[in-house]
């Protein structure tokens, strides 16, 4: 298997913003990071800047997205991403450009991540163009109604049944309950902004406990 390899769920950060990057690598639970081209544009950066200067954060995969149309423009702005640094990894659109590409990555040897997966037979298409991960997007699939958890089951159960060397990343993630699930379902990953990943922490019998500690250790 290629990838992050554990026999726990890897926590990715989804994010540009380079203070909550240092913020969550300070917890010592984030292996890897997820960006693309609307959240760096969020900081008012530019691209390849941004991406640099979180390689030196976060020692993991780092997902760097190409915003071409073409599968050729793809590659070329694919092959200048990956010279930053070995850990990028070149996040790409599930699109017959993208698939084109991932493969053309894949046999140069470079990590790809196809994005936007909502169905099985668009993971299986990703596969077998050689997708290091694949995202399924939890939040989006929820949005309208589609079951998430058994999208994340099922392309678990393809990726195992044909033995191929790919890992879900449970991508959109909205709230702690995404996490749960996708951790329960087969997912390989969790990508999770840091708003989310902060409430991770947290429960309300957790800071009821907290209180009638620090009450008790007043009198």
């Amino acid at each position: 298997m290629t990838g992050v390899q554990t026999c726990a769920l890897p926590i990715f950060i989804d994010t540009a913003n380079l203070d909550e990057i240092k913020e969550a690598a300070s917890w010592g639970v984030v292996s890897g990071v997820t960006t693309n081209p609307s959240l760096i544009a969020k900081e008012g950066r530019d691209l390849k800047e941004v991406i640099t200067e979180i390689t030196s954060l976060v020692d993991g995969p780092i997902s760097a997205e190409v915003n071409e149309g073409k599968a050729e423009d793809m590659i070329a702005q694919a092959l200048e991403l990956a010279k930053i640094h070995k850990n990028i990894v070149i996040k790409l659109p599930m699109t017959m450009e993208g698939i084109k590409a991932c493969k053309a990555l894949t046999d140069k040897g470079i990590k790809t991540n196809v994005t936007l997966i909502f169905s099985v037979h668009q993971a299986l298409i990703a596969c077998e163009a050689g997708a290091t991960y694949i995202s399924p997007f939890m939040g989006r699939m929820d949005d309208i109604g589609l079951d998430s958890t058994k999208l994340i089951e099922d392309i678990s159960q393809l990726i195992l049944n044909y033995r191929y060397d790919t890992q879900i990343i449970a991508a959109s993630i909205r709230n702690v309950s995404h996490i749960e699930t996708a951790a329960l379902s087969g997912a390989d990953i969790a990508t999770i902004p840091f708003k989310v990943m902060a409430k991770m922490v947290e429960h309300p019998l957790t800071t009821a406990g907290l209180k009638i500690f620090a009450d008790a250790s007043k009198k």
